[in-house]
């Protein structure tokens, strides 16, 4: 039997072996780990459709992949399943690709909670319900026939075609030898470094950006986050200015809907998003990673910090799912614990807006009360939005606005 790799998910036509985890002559059931794959900013595991004995490793580590190529051969056997998985069906494509004139008919697919085990998120199994989709029915074009969002939509009949930019971006120069003016040396770009060239390059192509600097006085916060430190790490984790930033955000954003938003060029039509989802830059060994925080506007500080560094310590061990880098509405990127006084973030496509914070320092702020200067903590931001759907007058509104509740920590608690 010839095993060929699924479906990597939406929009990922490649990916990067990093990992062979079996060798010819192992005996695997299904399910067990095979591959590790590094696509759109995370590695994956791709398991065994059928058990057996591997009788020929097809990929090495380092090599290039796409959908439906062939990476292992598989001398079919006698390999009990998981127990876990013994009450799962054999997938659709499996039935096809052994086909037995003895085989029964295959009975109708039993309903959820009834022995299949359906493999798609919460958040897409209510999605499925809210367009009054049958969820057994959708095929899953997912890592390992993991059904999507975007299946669920499809099923629906509302998936839309990708919006083409108006005018290509114009090919990459070819470059010059280097090599005849000193030694040069050459690596491949890790599937990190591919995901976000095409990803930047997608960015700046599509959106005219303009960025907004501005300042808060954090002095009062700061304070306040070293008050209830300890209490954060007795309960295990660190308590951070990025966990107040995210709940300032937050209540920004319901403020100013307008950068929650996202453009769709195709219909004429701006898309409000009702929920708060905020991505997170995390600077890892192996990139720059922008895992995504749900619902941030439903939580306090205390769990947001908390989630915060678990999904931070995933990013870093390279352990991210697809899922939890997708959906974001908004982006942070807080570059204030490296240094710097100031950077210009480029907007994360298709959302419209990302704020940049750099180092805070102390400073001397005039107090008309006291009629002399005070030392007070000074966090530099910057906003950059989509210039399309935002006016600069709304962005320096925007900015005032999550100052204010920066420089009011008691304010910010209430709300």
């Amino acid at each position: 039997m010839e095993l060929k790799l699924p479906e990597l998910g939406d929009n990922v036509s490649a990916a990067t072996v990093v990992g062979v985890r079996v060798k010819e002559g192992d005996r695997v059931a299904p399910g067990d780990p095979l591959l590790e794959l590094e696509t759109d900013k995370a590695v994956m595991e791709v398991p065994a459709e059928a058990g057996g004995v591997v009788k020929r490793v097809l990929v090495k580590v380092g090599d290039e992949v796409r959908p439906g190529q062939p990476f292992l051969e598989l001398e079919a056997g006698e390999v009990a399943p998981r127990p876990q998985e013994a009450a799962a069906p054999p997938r659709e494509d499996r039935a096809q690709a052994e086909p037995s004139p003895k085989a029964p008919p295959p009975s109708p697919a039993p309903a959820e909670g009834e022995g299949r085990l359906i493999p798609a998120a919460p958040s897409v199994r209510r999605l499925a319900r809210e367009l009054g989709v049958d969820i057994r029915q959708v095929r899953g074009t997912g890592l390992a026939g993991r059904i999507t969002a975007e299946d669920v939509r499809r099923a629906a009949g509302l998936a839309q075609p990708p919006v083409a930019l108006e005018a290509p971006p114009p090919p990459s120069p070819k470059l010059p030898d280097f090599s005849k003016w000193g030694p040069v040396r050459t690596e491949p770009m890790s599937g990190v470094r591919k995901a976000t060239l095409r990803s930047m390059a997608q960015a700046w192509a599509q959106v005219p950006m303009v960025t907004h600097f501005d300042e808060a006085d954090i002095t009062e916060l700061e304070a306040l986050r070293k008050r209830y430190a300890k209490r954060a790490e007795e309960r295990g984790f660190r308590l951070t200015l990025t966990a107040f930033l995210l709940k300032a955000l937050a209540l920004t954003l319901k403020a100013f809907p307008k950068f929650n938003a996202s453009i769709d060029v195709e219909r004429g039509e701006i898309v409000y998003k009702d929920y708060v989802h905020i991505g997170v830059a995390v600077d890892t060994p192996h990139g720059l990673l922008v895992p995504v925080i749900r619902n941030v506007e439903q939580k306090g500080v205390l769990r947001l910090a908390k989630e915060l560094q678990e999904i931070s310590e995933k990013a870093r061990e390279r352990k991210l799912s697809p899922e939890e880098m997708q959906g974001g509405t908004f982006s942070l990127s807080n570059l204030g614990g490296i240094g710097g006084v100031g950077f210009t973030p480029i907007v994360n496509w298709p959302e419209v807006a990302i704020l940049g914070v750099s180092r805070s320092g102390m400073k001397p702020v005039w107090d008309p009360e006291k009629e002399a200067f005070q030392p007070r903590l000074i966090m530099p931001f910057a906003l950059t939005y989509d210039h399309r759907l935002i006016d600069g007058a709304e962005a320096a509104r925007f900015c005032r606005h999550l100052a204010a509740l920066l420089e009011d920590p008691l304010g910010l608690a209430l709300e």
